[in-house]
């Protein structure tokens, strides 16, 4: 089977095993070693590839073992997919604690990749709700791991790329909610210290922060930057707006990519007067705020046939506004930029995992299409901005960064290595670990 990642920067040829019954996992991976798990494919670069070999597809481990509606323990598969788990226990008044930008992934893999979302500030990222894990080695081995279990085992494995076994089953915590609904606002800002100041602010009484920014306005020295602040927190509302129903889908890669230069400034500017007319307070409902892209089904096919590349980085407090304004003068003049750009903040706290991503500072996540050199020379800059800063590239979006970027940005990496599972190997492991 042809596979690529969520980029769709390459699509290659795969021997793909479904894996259905959790109990006779270790016979599957004892019978063809030198795979990895494969869930929904939405990792955007190569984490979850393996050209040319095994990958082993756990859509199919997908059971709800147990749920306590006393507690909101709920024990699972590992293919579950976030959204199934979200439509079963809101309406009894639990949701996952911590979710990333679509809910179209499955447990292991928000486990193997730490995802974040919107209040990390808050609660962390998914890892610091996972309670236990059990994981399926290659040679056999069943290894049941969390916080308070071979901390050691569950520290590598949270964040750690799929690499240290394959994630069977895991036990989260879920946290109360009072129904599907938030109170939200929006505002409008014009330079970073705005946004700033409004992620000082907000943070102190709303749960959810999040902006989305315009990266082609950042002057070079002037600290210009517009965007718009998103806030939210649960809301006990009677009668809230319900979501679309039916979503919309792209229905066939276009010949060129739709985000170029010539229509990005355009997109731009549309979405940000736009977001300003409507700014203020309203109630939504928790699919459209925490999940926006999920109602337009392969969105991904915008970026033309060469697919995109997500850059995602994450720098230091001390020097996080002035990396995020290096980074954005280095995109404003080489005019290529991204529709999709997200900045916020990450809270002061430690990762769980020895590979995780979250870390104290403020991240930027933006989308390039792939247009080749060009796009590999603005890279390269932005990769110089994130080193001096002493920041880190997010491996759930990553298909190319250098190895020595990786090896500075993850200082656990040789701690981790201790455990990794011989008889695993992705394109990702290959490229910036060797094997």
């Amino acid at each position: 089977m042809r596979v690529s990642g969520w980029g769709r920067l390459s699509e290659a040829a795969h021997e793909v095993v479904p894996l259905a019954d959790r109990l006779g996992v270790a016979r599957q991976l004892a019978h063809r070693p030198g795979g990895i798990a494969h869930g929904m494919g939405r990792s955007y670069g190569d984490a979850a590839l393996n050209a040319g070999g095994l990958l082993w597809a756990t859509r199919g481990l997908d059971r709800f073992i147990d749920f306590d509606a006393a507690s909101g323990r709920l024990t699972c598969e590992a293919g579950v997919l976030l959204r199934d788990i979200q439509r079963l226990c809101v309406p009894r008044g639990w949701m996952l604690a911590a979710s990333p930008g679509t809910q179209l992934v499955t447990v292991g893999g928000a486990i193997a990749n730490d995802v974040h979302g919107k209040n990390h500030h808050a609660v962390g990222a998914f890892g610091d709700h996972v309670r236990r894990l059990v994981l399926q080695r290659v040679d056999g081995t069943v290894i049941e791991c969390g916080p308070d279990l071979r901390p050691d085992w569950f520290a590598a494995t949270v964040g750690g790329i799929g690499l240290t076994g394959v994630i069977v089953q895991a036990e989260l915590q879920l946290r109360p909610v009072p129904g599907p609904w938030l109170a939200t606002e929006s505002e409008p800002y014009g330079t970073l210290q705005e946004f700033f100041d409004l992620s000082r602010r907000a943070e102190a009484d709303w749960e959810y922060t999040v902006s989305w920014i315009d990266c082609l306005s950042g002057g070079l020295n002037s600290g210009s930057a517009r965007g718009l602040f998103m806030r939210g927190n649960h809301a006990p509302v009677a009668d809230g707006p319900s979501p679309r129903k039916k979503g919309r889908r792209v229905p066939f890669t276009p010949p060129i990519s739709l985000v170029n230069p010539l229509s990005l400034r355009a997109f731009n500017a549309a979405y940000f007067h736009m977001g300003r007319w409507r700014a203020g307070p309203s109630t939504q409902h928790y699919e459209p705020f925490f999940y926006p892209l999920d109602n337009l089904d392969d969105w991904n096919r915008i970026y033309g046939p060469r697919g995109f590349h997500q850059y995602q980085c994450v720098l230091p407090p001390e020097v996080g506004a002035d990396g995020v304004q290096a980074m954005l003068a280095e995109i404003g003049r080489s005019g290529r930029g991204s529709f999709l750009a997200v900045l916020k903040t990450f809270g002061d706290r430690a990762a769980v995992g020895m590979l995780s991503f979250p870390r104290p500072g403020v991240t930027l996540a933006l989308d390039f299409a792939n247009t080749g050199p060009d796009l590999a020379r603005l890279f390269e800059r932005l990769d110089a901005i994130v080193a001096q800063a002493g920041g880190r590239l997010y491996l759930a979006k990553d298909s190319r960064m250098p190895r020595s970027l990786f090896e500075a940005g993850y200082p656990r990496l040789s701690e981790f290595q201790a455990y990794r599972d011989p008889g695993l190997s992705s394109e990702m492991s290959r490229r910036l670990m060797g094997e």
